[in-house]
């Protein structure tokens, strides 16, 4: 029986909160939908848990309005605010010769073992890399082939253990129990990212109100992940600030008037009038063009940190597929332009991630990537391998396809066992009668002799038909 998930995506503006479950056909289906606007959330970070745990609560509760179903587990985004990536790989010995989910389970678990984890931090990912057998490197997927070592090379995300503790806190005073957390990022990376682009490497980055995370995709695993503490409410602040106008002020300024394709010379002569901060009644007149110069600055700092990020790393050359941008900031006009420009020409795309049809909302936004990503890394039957944040083994599901599949081979087993059957009785006449006869190489045929006791019969039956007729 599919279980029911209650999905949430702790965002620092919004916190989204999906029930979903599996239908026959393994697809997703949604139950319900709720949001609720953001309190005691700080860049990622719980600041006030009371507050947060009132978030929580109100998103669950509007979701839980559509619908009756009981929710059996719960998944929980968390901030690459307070992570570490590391890497480790293991090996094991598999004593028959055939892979199986029991070996790659323990393949994971012992680079899990070797590797190198500050106490203060909890495991939340551990993602293959790569997989060697034997001599044979690069392995895909190492299920069902046959070797007599198994290697892996694995990606471990780590997490504070108190801002996890502090999100179960939340969370438990909202009445509610985490079964499993998984990387804001990595939730964005699955759901906006094609395969092409997960095997030859693409970078995320995904932009919201007060932060900017982003991870590296390469072979269809997470490399790395990286964070920065702002994001386009930072623009709001600068707007509120350089133009001298309350925030509310500025956040309109910013979603009508921010533009960052327009030239200096369709600017120069336009302006805005804007209330001052603290004399509401007056309003400042404003040029657009400098506007668009705030605007501008602050998304540069922005992509220009992450690039600096990505070029300390040295992982910056793997991405072969690009940049892709998501999130509500990569929506402002001109930013694909600009990130380009700013990481040297790169292929750079905007991604939406994949609509999950339902009759609640579109899924096809960009501010929701990371709870389409949740709902597709808990609820898609096709997953990769990988321990989850209680280190147990992320496997693909046995869908119907593969039942169906089963159950044709049985049944074409079944017909060729009744003709085989059927033919077992021609066959042994044939070997019968061969043995009776044989051809000479004239053309001529000769009777075979028969054994003394076979003649003996013969001899016995004339006998006893002619005592019969006398």
């Amino acid at each position: 029986m599919n279980k029911t998930l209650l999905a949430i995506d702790i965002g620092s503006s919004n916190i989204t909160a999906v029930i979903a479950r599996n239908n026959l056909d393994y697809k997703i289906n949604i139950l319900g939908t709720g949001s609720s606007k953001s309190s005691g959330i700080n860049k990622g970070v719980i600041s006030n848990i009371e507050a947060a745990s009132k978030s929580i609560k109100d998103a669950v509760l509007i979701a839980k309005k559509n619908t009756t179903e009981e929710f059996d587990s719960t998944i929980v985004s968390i901030s690459g605010a307070y992570t570490k990536g590391i890497r480790s790989a293991g090996s094991v010995n598999v004593p028959n010769g055939l892979i199986t989910e029991n070996e790659i389970n323990q393949v994971l678990q012992m680079a899990l073992y070797n590797a190198t984890i500050i106490p203060e931090y909890e495991v939340v990912h551990v993602i293959p890399i790569s997989y060697k057998i034997d001599d044979s490197s690069d392995v895909e997927n190492p299920l069902n082939m046959n070797g007599s070592r198994l290697e892996a090379s694995v990606f471990v995300l780590t997490a504070k253990k108190t801002a996890l503790t502090n999100i179960k806190s939340a969370m438990k005073i909202a009445g509610l129990t985490v079964n499993n957390f998984i990387l804001d990022g990595y939730a964005a990376a699955i759901s906006v990212l094609d395969e092409q682009q997960k095997k030859f490497g693409a970078t995320v980055i995904n932009i919201g109100s007060t932060t900017t995370e982003f991870v590296c995709y390469r072979g269809n695993s997470m490399i790395y992940n990286g964070f920065i503490p702002a994001g386009s409410n930072h623009i709001t602040n600068d707007l509120s600030v350089m133009l001298h106008t309350p925030p509310i002020a500025a956040e309109k300024i910013k979603t009508e008037y921010g533009d960052l394709l327009k030239t200096s010379e369709e600017l120069s002569n336009k302006k805005i009038r804007t209330p001052r901060i603290g004399d509401e009644k007056n309003s400042s007149e404003i040029s657009l063009e400098y506007v668009q110069t705030i605007v501008h600055a602050r998304v540069e700092e922005i992509l220009s940190l992450v690039k600096k990020d990505l070029r300390k790393s040295g992982i910056h050359e793997n991405s072969g597929a690009g940049i892709v941008l998501t999130g509500g900031m990569s929506k402002l006009n001109g930013i694909k332009e600009l990130a380009s420009l700013v990481f040297d020409n790169f292929p750079t795309k905007i991604s939406n991630p994949v609509n999950i049809e339902n009759g609640y909302l579109s899924f096809e936004d960009s501010k929701m990537a990371t709870i389409v990503g949740i709902l597709l890394y808990s609820l898609d039957p096709n997953r990769g391998f990988e321990l989850d944040s209680n280190k147990n083994l992320i496997k693909k599901l046995k869908t119907n396809d593969n039942i169906s599949k089963i159950d044709d081979d049985i049944a074409l087993s079944s017909v060729k066992e009744k003709v085989v059957q059927k033919e077992q009785p021609k066959i042994r006449r044939e070997q019968e009668t061969s043995t009776l006869s044989k051809t000479n190489p004239d053309g001529a045929t000769t009777l075979t002799r028969l054994p003394e006791n076979s003649k003996k019969k013969g001899v016995g039956k004339i006998w006893n038909m002619i005592t019969e007729w006398f």
